[in-house]
């Protein structure tokens, strides 16, 4: 009986084209599944063939815990301390192993032995039909609908199957069995069953590759997409550089008569794509990726990350896009946050700004309207460039002598000395738990102090444009922070559901 199962592990090897092991594999696990039915329980069964005599031995398992947990399972766990006096040396975490008597082949159920193996079989083909796949680093995936499941489409390429998600579709898009489909491989999940490549038709790395298949120069190394920012199946924005002096960038991903970029634009439903030129200067980089509107002026905050950006009453709308859109790529893809204003606006929130920094050098610095009106417009815009920038850079003022220059310092120094005092009174009285909430620094919880957020609840309870007014943090980042405190809420409303 040995042989005979020797030579059909052979002929079921040869016949799927898998190694002997992989076969002799499964012909153990369905022996061990055969042992644990007759034991009955949740037992741990090991069985070992050699493949040179087809002789089998069988262990049943127990796994060592410690003596704190308990047994949650007494049919395949021991307590460390019952074994440790037989098995001098065992740690918790290891395996027992005892030889117990082993089914004949005769008594195993036919079709039970013939499921586990042919499943082992498969998994193993699909396994191998993976690799041989992934091996060709391939990052579009190229294939044919198979056929719909819950929304999502299952797509075939060869024998390996991919799982387009309908969140990862184009929106409106929809596909019958045997559509030609595209897609970016997203993941590869082969513990997943059926398919085990993600794809995705959404993202804008797909937006990418099949620019990089239309435009050689890319592949070439002589043009570069530093970004990329999409609302799928309606417009997109590329950033592109060129690192070559003779090459047009621009020019070179439209193609002759628009012939690449409409490749892409025909891939993707008719989405339409902006192409920019990238540039290391943010503010140039951010007028690009407005385009078409025309952009008068920038007003660049680097401590917010933000730019307020100038066009007239004709550029407004066509800035802002239909629905925030174009303004909204442009952010996305510089990584700026984008304000558009008009003239007139931007002249009154200068305005307001000129006003409050007036009112922060009159009030902390015990100056009138003209000593503060001459450091604003000297370019100081903090008490910590009044407190530190280089002497000297303040005795160029005409208007000041030294003596005033270095009261002017003095008191600068105090009134920071004397605010950052307040802060940290104004953390002590802000609760344990919100201070040591992750994402949370010492000038955003006495801000958060400052607006009357004193606990985790308060902080919870804000909505995310509220927060973003108290802290100046981006929407993302805002929203984040908001999830993070309701969090415990979550948590206690779970325990009780388990009590």
């Amino acid at each position: 009986m040995n042989r005979e199962m020797l030579m059909l592990i052979d002929a079921i090897s040869r016949e799927k084209n898998v190694e002997p092991r992989v076969v002799l594999g499964a012909v153990e696990s369905a022996l061990a599944s055969a042992t644990k039915k007759l034991l009955g329980g949740d037992v741990d069964v090991r069985v070992s063939i050699d493949p040179d005599t087809g002789a089998y031995e069988t262990f049943r398992r127990w796994k060592v815990v410690p003596d704190e947990a308990g047994l949650q399972n007494p049919d395949a766990e021991e307590l460390y301390s019952d074994v440790v006096d037989e098995y001098p040396g065992i740690q918790v975490g290891d395996v027992i192993e005892k030889p117990i008597e082993s089914v004949p082949i005769g008594r195993i159920g036919a079709m039970a032995a013939k499921q586990v193996i042919l499943q082992k079989i498969r998994d193993a083909e699909r396994e191998m039909l993976l690799n041989d796949f992934l091996s060709r680093g391939d990052k579009i995936f190229v294939g044919t609908v198979k056929r719909l499941d819950k929304g999502d489409v299952i797509v075939e390429s060869g024998r390996v199957e991919g799982r387009l998600k309908r969140s990862e579709m184009i929106p409106k898009e929809n596909f019958r069995t045997g559509d030609r489909v595209r897609a970016l491989i997203i993941e590869v999940d082969p513990t997943l069953r059926g398919a085990p490549i993600l794809l995705s038709r959404a993202s804008p790395a797909f937006m990418i590759e099949l620019f990089r298949q239309e435009v050689p120069e890319i592949e070439q190394g002589l043009l570069e997409i530093k970004a990329c920012a999409r609302d799928p199946g309606s417009r997109a924005k590329i950033a592109v550089l060129s690192h070559d002096r003779r090459i047009d960038p621009i020019g070179t991903c439209v193609g002759v008569r628009g012939s690449r970029v409409n490749a892409v634009t025909n891939e993707l439903s008719g989405e339409r794509v902006d192409i920019v030129l990238w540039s290391d200067d943010p503010a140039q980089f951010v007028i690009g990726a407005l385009a078409p509107a025309n952009v008068q002026s920038i007003v660049v905050d680097e401590e917010r990350h933000a730019m307020d950006v100038v066009v007239d009453e004709e550029n407004l709308a066509i800035a802002i896009g239909r629905g925030g859109q174009n303004v909204r790529l442009a952010s996305e893809l510089t990584g700026w946050k984008i304000n558009i204003m008009t003239a007139e606006e931007s002249a009154a929130k200068q305005a307001q700004e000129r006003q409050a920094l007036r009112e922060l050098f009159m009030s902390k610095l015990d100056v009138d309207e003209e000593i503060a009106d001459i450091l604003i417009e000297e370019g100081f815009s903090s008490l910590e460039e009044v407190a530190y920038v280089p002497l000297q850079e303040m005795l160029e003022i005409e208007a000041f002598d030294e003596d005033t220059v270095n009261e002017l310092r003095a008191r600068a120094k105090d009134a920071l000395l004397t605010m950052e005092i307040a802060k940290e009174e104004s953390v002590e009285e802000v609760s344990q738990d919100l201070r040591d909430l992750e994402g949370l620094n010492t000038d955003l919880i006495a801000k958060l102090a400052e607006a009357g957020v004193h606990t985790l609840d308060d902080l919870a309870d804000l909505a995310v444009d509220e927060l973003m007014d108290i802290t100046g943090q981006s929407r993302e980042e805002a929203t984040a922070l908001i999830m993070k405190a309701r969090e415990h809420w979550f948590a206690d409303d779970a325990s009780d559901a388990r009590s």
